[in-house]
C-alpha cells in the first residue's frame, strides 16, 4: 500500500495513449483508469480546440475521450476551479477527477471553504506548472521573437528554462529569462507564482526529477493524500500504469528546480510590487489604472473567490448604476472582499477588456496581508481572516434586516 509522501516514476501501459501523451502518459492513464473503474463519474479536462492556442474545457464520461486531452497546453490560460462551481454544481452530486495547476487547486480550496465546492467528490491530480502564456501574447511572441508563423506551430513546451516550439520545418527554443526581459513570455501572475508543485492535490505529478533511461518516458509522482494513494495503487494493480522507485538524484534535481522557480517568483514579486509604489503613491496608481474600467464584470464573473449571489458592486447605494467608468468604490469592494484570499490565478487581468493589471493589485494586497497575519490562501482548509457564514441563511438574514455584514468574526 502506497503511503502519503512516497514518490515514484510512473507511466501508462497503454501504448497508444503513451504516443499522444507527454512524460509517459501517467496522468492520462490515471484519469482514464479512474473513469473506467467508476471511481469517478466524470473527468474535467482541457483539450486542444482549433489549434494549440485554443484550450477548451470538457467534461468526459467516456474513457476513450481521455486520449484527446493528453499532453499540455501552456498557451491555454483557463482556471478550472470556477467551472466546477458554475457547471457541475460544485461537485455536490457528482464525483469528478481533474488535472489541476497550482492556482486551480488553490481556487478549489477557497471555494470549498465557502461551501461552493465539495472536495470529497473531487479527485485532484496536480501537475507541476512553470507558468502559462496568454494565447494572444503567445502568437505575438512566436511571430516577432521566434520569427515563425504561429499557425505552423503544432507543439510547444516549457522545459529546462526554455519556451520551445515545434513547427513545420523545425523546432526552436528561447530562454524564458530572455523572453521575459524583452516583454514576452509567461503571464505576469505566473511569474509571481510560488505554487509550482501543488501538494494540496491528491497526487503531484510532472517531469521535474525524471532522469536516466526514464527521462521523457515517465512522470514523477508524489503521493499527497490517502485518496491519491488509493488511486495509484488501484491503477497499478489493474495494470493501467506501471511504476518504479525514482532515481535519488532525480529527487534532488526536482527539489532544486522547484527552489529555482520559487526564487524566480520572489524576483518578480519584488520587481512588480516595488513598481506599484507604497501608500498614497500606490493608491493613486491603482485609481489611475482602474479609471479605464468599463464595468464589464469579467473580473468578478471569473474570479474563483467571487461567489456571492447578490454582488455588493450592484447595489446602487454603494456603486451608482449607469456610470462608466464606475466609481472607485466598485474596485474597493472587490479588494475588501477578495484580497485576503486571492490565489493569483490572473483571470481578472487576463480577461479584462481594458488591460487593467487587476491581478497585480489584488496579489500585492494578498501578500501584504499574508505577511501581517500569516494566512496563506488555497493550501488547506484553514479559514481566511474573516470566516464566512453560510450564504443561503445569511442572504435570508440580509433580506430581513437590511444589514450588509456578511462575516461573523466571533465564530
Amino acid at each position: 500500500m502506497t503511503a502519503k509522501g512516497e514518490m515514484v516514476y510512473a507511466w501508462t501501459t497503454n501504448a497508444d495513449l503513451a504516443k499522444k501523451a507527454e512524460c509517459g502518459g501517467a496522468v492520462s492513464g490515471l484519469l482514464k483508469y479512474a473513469l473506467e473503474s467508476k471511481m469517478v463519474d466524470a473527468v474535467l479536462a482541457v483539450k486542444k480546440g482549433i489549434d494549440l492556442y485554443d484550450a477548451v474545457p470538457t467534461l468526459i464520461t467516456d474513457p476513450k475521450e481521455i486520449d484527446n486531452t493528453a499532453g499540455s497546453l501552456h498557451c491555454g490560460s483557463l482556471l478550472l476551479a470556477k467551472l466546477v462551481k458554475k457547471y457541475v454544481d460544485g461537485a455536490s452530486n457528482m464525483k469528478i477527477a481533474m488535472t489541476v495547476k497550482g492556482c486551480d487547486a488553490m481556487g478549489l480550496y477557497e471555494l470549498a471553504k465557502r461551501q461552493q465546492v465539495n472536495l470529497d467528490n473531487v479527485l485532484m491530480i496536480g501537475v507541476n506548472c512553470g507558468g502559462t502564456v496568454s494565447p494572444v501574447a503567445a502568437r505575438k511572441m512566436i511571430k516577432e521573437k521566434f520569427q515563425v508563423d504561429p499557425d505552423t506551430v503544432h507543439k510547444e513546451e516549457i522545459d529546462k528554462g526554455q519556451f520551445i516550439i515545434e513547427y513545420e520545418g523545425g523546432h526552436k527554443g528561447i530562454s524564458i529569462d530572455e523572453l521575459e526581459e524583452e516583454g514576452y513570455g509567461r503571464r505576469t501572475n505566473c511569474r509571481r507564482c510560488k505554487m509550482k508543485i501543488p501538494r494540496q492535490a491528491d497526487l503531484a505529478c510532472g517531469n521535474w526529477g525524471v532522469i536516466g533511461d526514464k527521462a521523457g518516458k515517465a512522470t514523477f509522482v508524489e503521493v499527497c493524500s490517502e485518496k491519491g494513494a488509493a488511486l495509484l495503487d488501484a491503477a497499478v494493480k489493474a495494470g493501467a500504469v506501471a511504476t518504479e522507485a525514482p532515481n535519488p538524484k532525480g529527487i534532488e534535481m526536482r527539489t532544486k528546480v522547484e527552489g529555482a522557480m520559487l526564487k524566480l517568483g520572489d524576483k518578480w514579486r519584488k520587481k512588480n510590487f516595488e513598481g506599484l509604489g507604497e501608500g498614497r503613491a500606490r493608491l493613486e496608481k491603482i485609481m489611475k489604472e482602474t479609471s479605464r474600467c468599463i464595468k464589464c464584470y469579467q473580473c468578478i464573473e471569473n474570479c474563483p473567490i467571487c461567489y456571492c449571489v447578490e454582488c455588493s458592486t450592484k447595489k446602487p447605494y454603494l456603486v451608482p448604476p449607469g456610470e462608466v467608468p464606475p466609481s472607485f468604490m466598485f474596485h474597493l469592494i472587490r479588494f475588501a472582499h477578495i484580497a485576503d484570499s486571492c490565489v493569483n490565478c490572473g483571470q481578472c487581468e487576463e480577461l479584462c477588456a481594458m488591460d487593467i493589471p487587476n491581478s497585480l493589485f489584488m496579489h500585492a494586497q494578498q501578500v501584504a496581508l499574508e505577511e501581517m497575519f500569516g494566512f496563506k490562501p488555497g493550501v488547506d482548509m484553514k479559514l481566511p481572516l474573516l470566516a464566512l457564514v453560510d450564504e443561503k441563511s445569511e442572504r435570508e438574514r440580509l433580506s430581513a434586516t437590511g444589514s450588509d455584514q456578511i462575516f461573523d468574526i466571533f465564530k
